[in-house]
């Protein structure tokens, strides 16, 4: 056995209080096997464990954590491990690839110098001789010009590419062990299949085992031999992946595949754990919304460009969105799909003037907004309002939640008095699924989903009519999903809002959507009724996408489609 964590308890210490230290137990006696040249997924919500279990392989935790228990590694106790001989297994017998390369790569070395690091360090070798391995690893990770790119930086290159250095750095040493913690989630489906499908084969090609850590099934059963489901710090079922999407015997695995949005199904809500766990019943079939509804906004011809240094004193145009048309109808939601770099968010907050357009119209109600100054914009602005997909970036941490309804309604003098604004804050925090105890807190104190809700919130202070969300729900994890979007069709349906929802996820554009508009390198490829999308693309790049969306195991029954 190459792995094997046996009754794992991870404890963080929280301060003391009236003199004895307060510990929260994450982990409470996890016990699961990885065996060589396998890959088990630990799978859960937010919250559930499973990235604490693995960061304790390696003790890359917070120094107030404390572990208990066994960890064997080729039958011998990490936990008994010294520090210097845990840094001699990091990177060289054990490595990781994480969420968000960004935060993972050096942003001041070039690529070259990341990589060239642990096989000089653990290899013994020189630099020459690690910058011809380097060059093979970009190769082999599928870096166009590998040569070239080890001068690059982190910031010239992809999100995509981006993780794929990331995998050649943890590749360099030939590992026994890959621990990958939900590395293809904030990606477009296509990066995220390449991804997969790269880490599939290089865990064969290197005979590696992988312990792979998700919050989604769909991901999970396309690339695992074992999956291990916790909820809140315990293993609830630990079975072969066909068993987990053929006959799951837990309630909470049940669950997880359940809330799931499918690309062959078509309910009027998504379940959530709790609904499944009560044996509540799914939704209908979503209803049909009214083709004749009135176009609250039409766009024509949106263009966006950017000027970019080229040479010492030349500039040259890159055009961002180069032609854009459509019209959102009242109470009715277009979805914006494509790849990353496919113009979905430029397009999005250049309707916003967040980027002051190149050309085009858009008409709101028959005024061109971007012809707007002024007052006029001012008031036009309460009309239109974003979600940002992170909204720990986008909600001021100096702020109560209180202070942060508060303050749109003040600027735009909605509401008579103070205490009108406070009631109409707590009345839509109790819209969004949140009481009024959420007023006096900050939004550090909030999981992610809650501060979605919360941004949605405020947004409702100004009493839109249109919403633009921006990856709105890319980064929750499944269950949160599910909760988010119903709350977003609820609100939709109780105040008449009309949605652009953008995204890379076709299984949730599905489901929220009425049409779908295609982009790719700033042009519309496709746009049409949802339906006719999913069921009958007509352009190849539309297939593509499709194509890419995970399906969980091939050969389940139940599950994901």
């Amino acid at each position: 056995m190459l792995l094997s964590i046996q009754d794992l308890k991870v404890a963080f210490r929280m301060g003391k209080q009236g003199g004895a230290m307060q510990r929260t137990l994450a982990v409470k006696g996890v016990s699961f096997d990885v065996p060589e040249n396998s890959t088990v997924a630990l799978v859960g919500e937010s919250g559930s464990g499973k990235s604490v279990t693995a960061m304790s392989v390696l003790n890359l935790l917070p120094s107030n954590a404390e572990r208990e228990g066994r960890i064997l590694f080729q039958g011998r106790d990490l936990l008994q491990a010294s520090l210097r001989d845990l840094q001699a297994i990091r990177g060289r017998d054990i490595a990781c690839v994480f969420q968000d390369p960004m935060s993972s790569l050096n942003p001041v070395f070039d690529v070259a110098t990341q990589i060239c690091e642990p096989l000089m360090k653990h290899m013994g070798m020189s630099r020459r001789q690690a910058l011809v391995r380097a060059e093979e690893l970009l190769n082999e990770v599928g870096i166009p010009e590998p040569k070239r790119r080890l001068k690059a930086y982190p910031h010239e290159m992809s999100g995509g590419q981006q993780q794929r250095v990331m995998i050649a750095v943890a590749l360099a040493c030939s590992p026994k062990l890959l621990i990958a913690d939900e590395p293809t989630t904030a990606l477009d489906v296509t990066i995220q299949r390449q991804v997969m499908e790269l880490m599939a084969r290089l865990k064969e090609s290197h005979k590696m085992s992988l312990l792979f850590i998700s919050h989604d099934l769909g991901v999970v059963g396309e690339i695992s031999d074992q999956v291990v489901v916790m909820r809140h710090g315990q293993v609830r079922e630990n079975a072969p992946v066909a068993q987990i999407f053929n006959d799951p015997q837990d309630a909470y695995t049940k669950a997880l595949l359940a809330c799931r949005p499918s690309l062959t199904e078509n309910p009027a809500r998504l379940m959530v754990i709790d609904d499944h766990i009560a044996g509540r019943a799914a939704g209908n079939d979503a209803k049909v919304k009214d083709d004749s509804a009135p176009v609250i906004m039409e766009v024509t011809g949106l263009q966006k460009s950017f000027w970019l240094k080229d040479g010492l004193f030349g500039k040259r145009e890159f055009k961002a969105v180069k032609g854009v048309d459509f019209k959102l109808r009242k109470g009715h939601t277009l979805g914006v799909v494509g790849e990353s770099g496919s113009g979905k968010t430029t397009m999005g907050l250049t309707l916003l003037r967040l980027h002051e357009p190149t050309g085009g119209q858009v008409l709101f109600e028959g005024k061109d907004l971007l012809k707007m100054s002024g007052s006029d914009w001012q008031q036009m602005r309460r009309r239109i309002q974003v979600v940002f997909q992170n909204p720990y970036a986008s909600l001021n941490p100096r702020f109560t939640i209180g202070q942060t309804l508060r303050e749109p309604m003040e600027i735009h003098g909605i509401g008579t008095s103070t205490a009108d604004r406070e009631a109409r804050a707590v009345a839509l925090l109790e819209k969004v699924g949140l009481d009024e105890s959420a007023m006096a807190k900050y939004p550090h104190e909030f999981s992610g989903g809650q501060r979605q809700r919360i941004a949605i919130a405020r947004c409702l202070t100004l009493q839109p009519e249109v919403l633009v969300l921006d990856e709105a729900v890319s980064a929750l994890d499944v269950s949160v999903q599910a909760q988010v979007l119903n709350l977003l069709k609820d609100l939709q349906d109780e105040f008449g809002l009309s949605y652009i929802f953008i995204s890379h996820d076709l299984a949730v554009v599905k489901f929220i959507s009425d049409e779908v508009l295609v982009m790719q390198n700033g042009d519309v490829v496709e746009q049409a009724p949802t339906r006719e999308i999913i069921q009958a693309p007509r352009e190849e790049y539309t297939r593509r996408l499709l194509g890419a969306v995970p399906r969980g195991y091939q050969g389940a029954v139940a599950g994901p489609a």
